[in-house]
């Protein structure tokens, strides 16, 4: 057999309460910490704003991509790698979307339906050839490029969706907040009457909760005259990563999240 398809052990986490709450934690980081590196950034080193994303950018790619081969090289699921993988990816999803719209003037409307097309063609692909997209059957190599490949687009997709939302449909943090909550809550009540599988309910969800998050982090981090409640992009990131480390130490001891043989 070749690498691609040599069996490991399952090397994502459990998908329990645990799961959905340091999800929607990294996710609000991904908004927030993108906002507050950028600004920093730019004004640190007096640069534009088309600038300072093109650097952040950069960096948070070299980071990823560091990530994404420590998480490759291990043969087990490992709390603090995996988390730590999914905070940078998260970041990095927000910056395609920003890099697009923002830098390269893409409307919303046209970067939200190319990434849902990607993101399709990944899982039909991925479906295909290993017939599958369950979080347990991660544990080959090519299935986990499959997932980390999707979990890339999972989050530019919610990334200009959220946006959407936001801004150009101009309803608010609090409102597009509500309205991805009532999303997830209508995709948990259908798998629970069994009119969706658990896998398809699964990444239904984790596509929503990104917009979640990133509603939930612009709501507590931008000024209240743009609709937030003016705690900043620093303080609400610095106060989610503290929840997210404190996460996953507490997991890295308890092992609660281990899908077991």
């Amino acid at each position: 057999m070749t690498s691609l398809r040599k069996d490991l052990m399952v090397k994502v986490p459990a998908v329990t309460a645990f799961f959905w709450i340091i999800k929607v934690l990294a996710t609000t980081v991904g908004e927030t910490f993108a906002d507050f590196l950028n600004g920093n950034l730019a004004g640190a080193f007096n640069l534009s704003d088309a600038q300072g994303l093109q650097v952040i950018s950069l960096i948070t790619a070299s980071a990823l991509a560091i990530m994404l081969i420590i998480q490759f090289s291990v043969r087990r699921y490992i709390p603090v790698i995996y988390w730590l993988t999914i905070v940078l990816i998260s970041v990095a999803g927000t910056l395609i979307t920003d890099n697009l719209h923002d830098g390269l003037g893409v409307e919303l409307w046209v970067t939200t339906v190319i990434f849902g097309a990607i993101l399709i063609g990944i899982f039909a692909i991925w479906h295909r050839q290993e017939r599958t997209l369950a979080m347990k059957s991660i544990k080959t190599r090519k299935r986990e490029a499959f997932y980390w490949l999707a979990i890339l687009f999972t989050f530019a997709l919610g990334t200009s969706a959220g946006d959407q939302f936001a801004e150009s449909f101009n309803l608010g943090f609090g409102l597009s907040l509500a309205i991805f909550a009532a999303g997830i809550a209508l995709v948990a009540l259908l798998w629970k009457r069994g009119l969706v599988s658990e896998v398809t309910g699964f990444w239904v969800v984790y596509i929503l909760t990104r917009p979640l998050g990133a509603s939930l982090g612009d709501l507590l981090s931008q000024n209240p005259a743009d609709g937030g409640l003016g705690f900043g992009a620093t303080n609400t990131s610095y106060v989610f990563l503290a929840l997210i480390l404190f996460s996953v130490a507490f997991l890295s001891v308890t092992k609660k999240d281990e899908i077991k043989a």
